[in-house]
């Protein structure tokens, strides 16, 4: 069985580094990688509207320079770098927003995985990951997603940290892709514990259990902060260990759920250096 790994791309050196990552990461696997490049309307929406359609002048300009772009794109790393027998490569230009296209190669293609730079060329400060990493962390729950930041470096994870305030159940379907990351690169798990309180309720207790049986099969910690709150706890236990990765499940109506949200995005600054894997709780 293949892999089917999506790699959104802009162009841009952010983008590089993700394609770069996703290839090490899948270096002893047989894997397909689709890499996908949107044009859209920009500047005059009236005239981009006219002039959308096939054939049109706008959109075949528009479609070459996707095109010659994502042949440029493959050649400085594929033909260049990248040697594996295992892999093989995919382009795909299309005509549309960028999170509807990447929808739409999830499903069409059965897509697993999906690993993007945090933000492209055209950047603010103030939104550390950009719009578009953001959009597809929290609206695509049907894929895992790794965002790679551009200062990230490009190595198998030792250790992945994976924060959770046990109230809320597991299932192994949701931890399937952390497990086979901390497999396949003899990663340790390190399950961060935050919460106003050292003890453990029974509920908490009973889910503390089930993520162990979930994690038998792997290498994992726990360690726990108290009376910290959560972006200041996350950033200091990444950086004072060094870690490789951060992992959560994105899940709704809980602790967590609201870790995506654009003021706690702005304030982590783990993200200039450490890859981001948001799982989906799919009970929802």
């Amino acid at each position: 069985m293949r892999h089917k790994i999506l790699v959104p791309t802009d162009f841009s050196q952010n983008a590089i580094k993700a394609f770069r990552y996703a290839i090490e990461l899948f270096k002893h696997e047989r894997t397909d990688f689709y890499l996908l490049n949107v044009f859209s309307i920009q500047g005059n929406i009236i005239e981009g509207l006219i002039n959308s359609e096939p054939g049109g002048e706008w959109y075949e300009t528009r479609k070459l320079e996707s095109s010659n772009g994502l042949a440029e794109f493959y050649g400085r790393i594929v033909l260049t770098e990248d040697k594996n027998p295992k892999h093989n490569f995919k382009t795909i230009s299309v005509f549309n927003n960028t999170l509807d296209a990447i929808k739409d190669v999830v499903e069409q293609k059965d897509i697993e995985m999906i690993v993007m730079g945090t933000r492209g060329e055209n950047y603010s400060d103030t939104n550390v990951f950009g719009s578009t990493a953001t959009y597809v962390m929290e609206k695509i729950r049907n894929c895992p997603v790794i965002v790679v930041p551009l200062h990230a470096k490009t190595v198998m994870p030792k250790e992945i940290v994976f924060p959770t305030d046990f109230k809320t159940f597991f299932k192994s379907r949701e931890l399937r892709v952390l497990i086979q990351i901390a497999k396949k690169s003899l990663a340790t798990i390190a399950v961060l514990h935050l919460s106003k309180s050292a003890t453990l309720d029974k509920n908490q207790s009973k889910n503390k259990a089930l993520l162990e049986d979930i994690l038998e099969d792997t290498s994992y910690t726990f360690h726990f902060l108290e009376n910290h709150k959560l972006e200041t706890a996350l950033n200091v236990f990444v950086e004072s260990r060094t870690s490789d990765m951060v992992a959560f499940i994105n899940k709704k109506h809980s602790f967590f759920g609201s870790i995506l949200t654009r003021p706690l995005v702005k304030t982590i600054s783990f993200h200039s250096k450490v890859p981001i894997l948001v799982m989906h709780d799919y009970r929802y």
